[in-house]
């Protein structure tokens, strides 16, 4: 059996991110959101939350490119003088990699991000993480300790395979290959340890390699080869004009991937294919 977990990330950035998600869960195939605790409209993502409780939310946890949660003085050597991270990926990776003098601090903030969306009514039951931070080594030794204290039993491991990938979308080839190396590797690291605690992951997860470009035609594409068992499609689905979300990334195609999520082609092919739409808790949703 196929079974298809479909997230829309960055839940709570802005408003127009919220109303996309509000739009895919109600009228698409959407089965799960990844809140931003630290996103500038967290508290209307909630009230969304509330209002549709069959959606599932799970952690956006976020590190770079980002507000946190906790006030300077607890993160201070974390944030810049208005609270926010880094906007270099690649930088603060290896700061978070290299410098064990941040351990604390970043173990403070994770938890803190976990409890203010608990704290808010809204049950986490899965983690994944903002340009996909949650797999970097020390961050996901963090986590390791914090998921079973709170009752997280999911984590997106953010693995895809390139060649079917590539097959449809020939676009950035090195910078997948490269992609594709280094979340492969952090996945040999994190999986064992998830088995060990007994945390579910996805067979495969799509949208690692096409973020931001999740579009209908792709999605029609992919679906015929997915693996047997359970595959994840994240997406960025946004409703413009919406200034935050062009600043942080002018080159994604949220509507396009809107229109994916709540595409009437999709629909009809996961139908003929036989592929059930679940989220992480295992509930089902009828896409016919």
């Amino acid at each position: 059996m196929k079974q298809l977990i479909i997230t829309s990330d960055d839940f709570g950035l802005s408003t127009g991110v919220n109303r996309a998600v509000e739009k895919a869960w109600r009228e698409g195939i959407l089965t799960c959101a990844s809140i931003m605790p630290g996103g500038a409209a967290f508290d209307d993502a909630v009230k969304i939350a509330k209002a549709n409780p069959g959606l599932q939310v799970g952690l956006h946890l976020t590190l770079v490119q980002g507000k946190a949660v906790l006030p300077n003085e607890k993160v201070r050597e974390l944030v810049n003088a208005g609270g926010h991270f880094s906007d270099n990926p690649v930088k603060s990776g290896f700061r978070y990699f290299i410098d064990r003098g941040l351990f604390l601090q970043l173990k403070r903030e994770i938890e803190a991000q976990i409890v203010k969306v608990l704290d808010a009514g809204i049950p986490l039951t899965h983690v994944d993480g903002h340009l996909n931070i949650h797999m970097h080594p020390t961050i996901f030794r963090i986590l390791a300790e914090l998921m079973p204290r709170y009752g997280i039993t999911s984590f997106r491991l953010s693995r895809e395979r390139l060649s079917h990938n590539l097959t449809f979308d020939r676009t950035r080839r090195l910078g997948k290959t490269v992609e594709n190396i280094i979340f492969s590797s952090l996945s040999d690291h994190c999986r064992p340890i998830l088995e060990k605690l007994g945390i579910r992951s996805a067979t495969e997860v799509k949208g690692v390699l096409n973020s931001g470009c999740m579009t209908e035609e792709y999605i029609l594409n992919i679906l015929d080869g997915l693996c047997n068992g359970l595959t994840e499609i994240y997406f960025h689905p946004g409703i413009l004009p919406d200034e935050e979300i062009t600043r942080r990334m002018p080159t994604y195609r949220h509507t396009e991937e809107l229109a994916s999520i709540t595409s009437s082609r999709i629909r009809q092919k996961l139908t003929s294919l036989g592929i059930e739409l679940v989220n992480y808790r295992g509930d089902r949703k009828n896409h016919a």
